[in-house]
C-alpha cells in the first residue's frame, strides 16, 4: 500500500509538471514531454489522456494542447522579466542598422531596447509603440513617424484599422518583429490586432528580424504572424538545437547574442 501511494504521488507531480509545461508554451509534443519528466512515450500517452480526461489540457496527435488562454502579461511587467538577455539580444541586433537606413520596430520589449540603443544613429523610424516613441525623443538623428489607430494599452501601441491602412504608405529597410513564441509553425503572438499589423509591416520591408529571448523558443500562441520562410534572421540569447533545425530548413538565419557583462548592462540600464 505505501509504495502504491508512492506512485500516485508521483504520477500526480509528473502530472502537475505536464500541465504547467503545456500551458506555459500552449502547446507540447510526446518526445518533449518524456525528456521532461524522464519518463516513457507510453507512460506520457496514460498521462496526457487522463489530464485530458480531466479537461486540464486537449490531447491532439503526438501531443497536447493547453485549454486555458496563456496568460499576456502588460507591456512594464515584460520589460522587467529576461532583462540580461534581452540587452544581449537587442546589442547584436545593432549589427542590422545603419546610417540612412529605415527601420520599423514594433511594441515588443525586446524591439524597445533596440529603440534604447539608437543614440548617434541617423535613421528613419516607423512604429506603433509609444513606448519606443518615448524612448527616441531626444535622439537628434533619429527622425520618427508613429501610426496611430486604436490604442492597445496591454502593450502602449496601436493597431486597428487606422494603423494598418497609415502602414501601406510605407517600406522599410528593416523591420523588427517582436513575438510572444516561435516555432516550426512560425511565430505567433497572443493579441489578433497586434498579429495583423506585424503581419503588414513583414508584407513592406525588404528584411525582417525577429528578437525573441529563449523562453519563448517551441511556443505557438493564438494568432500566426508570418511562417518561417517569411523572416530573414532570428536573434536569440541562448543557442537551440531544435530553433538551428527549424530555421535552416526554412533558410533563416539564426544569430546567439553574446552575454553582455555588468559594465555594458549598467551602461544600457
Amino acid at each position: 500500500m505505501a509504495n502504491s501511494g508512492r506512485r500516485s504521488a508521483f504520477a500526480e507531480e509528473r502530472q502537475r509538471r505536464i500541465t504547467q509545461y503545456v500551458a506555459s508554451r500552449g502547446r507540447a509534443h510526446v518526445a518533449e514531454l518524456t525528456a521532461l519528466v524522464g519518463v516513457t512515450e507510453p507512460t506520457i500517452r496514460r498521462d496526457l489522456s487522463e489530464l485530458a480526461s480531466q479537461k486540464r489540457l486537449k490531447r491532439v496527435h503526438g501531443g497536447a494542447i493547453a485549454v486555458e488562454p496563456l496568460l499576456e502579461p502588460e507591456a512594464a511587467s515584460r520589460e522587467l522579466q529576461y532583462v540580461a538577455a534581452k540587452e544581449a539580444i537587442a546589442a547584436a541586433c545593432m549589427q542590422e542598422i545603419h546610417q540612412g537606413s529605415s527601420l520599423f520596430l514594433d511594441s515588443g520589449s525586446t524591439v524597445l531596447r533596440v529603440a534604447q540603443r539608437l543614440t548617434g544613429h541617423h535613421v528613419d523610424l516607423l512604429t506603433n509603440s509609444i513606448r519606443v516613441a518615448e524612448a527616441v525623443v531626444g535622439f537628434p538623428g533619429v527622425r520618427h513617424t508613429v501610426l496611430g489607430g486604436q490604442l492597445r494599452r496591454t502593450s502602449d501601441c496601436f493597431v486597428g484599422p487606422l494603423a494598418l491602412s497609415a502602414l501601406k504608405q510605407f517600406t522599410v529597410n528593416v523591420a523588427f518583429i517582436g513575438a510572444s513564441g516561435i516555432s516550426a509553425e512560425g511565430i505567433s503572438d497572443s493579441d489578433l490586432g497586434e498579429t495583423q499589423l506585424k503581419t503588414a509591416i513583414i508584407a513592406r520591408a525588404r528584411r525582417v528580424v525577429v528578437p525573441i529571448d529563449h523562453s519563448k523558443v517551441g511556443s505557438t500562441h493564438f494568432a500566426l504572424i508570418a511562417p518561417l520562410d517569411h523572416i530573414d534572421l532570428v536573434v536569440t540569447d541562448q543557442d537551440n538545437a531544435e530553433l538551428q533545425a527549424v530555421c535552416k530548413e526554412h533558410g533563416v538565419e539564426v544569430r546567439v547574442a553574446q552575454a553582455l557583462d555588468e559594465h555594458e548592462l549598467r551602461a544600457a540600464s
